[in-house]
């Protein structure tokens, strides 16, 4: 039988036709089998909710570990830290002879090593622990350029998990959820309280066009006033400081002895007090909530964020117990990064204490 040459361009119109839709139907799967998470920061319930829409828990200088010192914040280094739950950094860093150093005010006083080891073993935990959407805050108190940072970050690779945002300053309402984060590989927020520049470093973000804190270096009781902003506030993301300090030779020092109380769910001063406070008085739950001895508690300052995020506290593992002050410095578990090195770090309380009226001679201590 032959065919005109109407009925081949028919036919073979046909088989194209036909060729084209299997190729969309095969290519479908495809499509849908790129990654999404169905888990995000240990619930499957938090992989839809924006990032301005979650409450973290974070370690007030993160770096600082050890026992026996008074310029120290935590008794374990930021492995543990994070293994545990704590979800943003803090740090405070300092210009060691051109080199970006993490310092409790001065680097004679408490000395965490250069950022660069800390960064490697947070992109290390990050590696291991691809459902997890992590922030750190940078405390630039020696106003380095964000080119500065943007080098280390590159050094150890933190730059291509970093999340940039479309502009320099997002409302709380704005943030992408963390599912999102996670799926673009983009699960590292990086805040900055000075010298943040978008046109340079995007993914270094200003803290005080998104973000408003409440006071610090508390002695007394914790309240919800807007301390610091350049920014909106009534729009912003906001931190609450619950790190309850004593004065020390009328200086303000990390105090452990009440740390149990101070990151309880609930009573006075507690961190599900100070929360219930700034829920009342902003209608909205604050995002970020900074601690000093997380473990203290026994897990009470993560049970206060799964509450208000609507999960349920239930850790596979139990998190690190207090360590005792007088006991050993080595038991700490706070040995590698994020743990004092070098010997201008093993300060006695004495010895500290001594640091402490140095510190107020020149009107520095502490300062976030």
């Amino acid at each position: 039988m032959f065919m005109s040459p109407a009925q081949v361009a028919r036919v073979a119109s046909s088989v194209l036709a036909t060729i084209l839709l299997s190729s969309s139907v095969n290519a479908s799967p495809q499509k849908s089998s790129s990654r999404r998470a169905t888990t995000c920061n240990g619930s499957p319930d938090l992989c839809d909710r924006s990032f301005g829409n979650v409450t973290f828990v974070g370690a007030h200088d993160s770096y600082a570990v050890g026992i026996n010192n008074l310029a120290t914040n935590q008794d374990y280094n930021i492995t543990q830290q994070m293994n545990d739950g704590i979800r943003m950094l803090q740090m405070q860093t300092h210009n060691q002879s051109g080199v970006i150093q993490l310092c409790h005010t001065s680097c004679a006083l408490y000395n965490g090593g250069p950022l660069s080891t800390y960064l490697g073993t947070v992109k290390s935990w990050l590696d291991a622990n691809p459902n997890e959407v992590l922030s750190m805050l940078i405390v630039n108190s020696d106003d380095f350029p964000p080119t500065a940072f943007d080098a280390v970050f590159k050094s150890v690779g933190l730059d291509t998990i970093s999340y940039a945002p479309p502009s320099a300053s997002i409302p709380a309402t704005q943030w992408p959820t963390l599912g999102s984060l996670i799926d673009s590989g983009k699960r590292l927020l990086t805040f900055m309280d000075a010298e943040a520049d978008f046109t340079s470093v995007p993914y270094i973000i200003d803290e005080f066009t998104n973000i408003w804190e409440s006071p610090y270096d508390v002695t007394t009781s914790f309240d919800c006033s807007v301390n610091r902003t350049k920014g909106d506030s009534s729009t912003q993301m906001y931190l609450i400081n619950h790190f309850l300090d004593s004065l020390i030779l009328g200086q303000p020092a990390p105090d452990p002895s009440q740390a149990n109380q101070t990151n309880a769910v609930s009573g006075t001063n507690s961190l599900g007090a100070q929360f219930e406070l700034c829920v009342s008085e902003y209608g909205r739950n604050p995002n970020f909530m900074l601690v000093d001895f997380y473990e203290y508690g026994g897990g009470s300052v993560f049970e206060v964020a799964a509450t208000a995020n609507g999960v349920t506290y239930s850790p596979t593992t139990p998190i690190a117990t207090p360590i005792p002050q007088g006991s050993s410095s080595s038991s700490s578990g706070s040995s590698g990064t994020g743990s004092p090195n070098g010997a201008a770090t093993a300060f006695s309380q004495w010895s500290s204490a001594w640091v402490v009226v140095s510190s107020a001679m020149i009107g520095a201590w502490c300062a976030l």
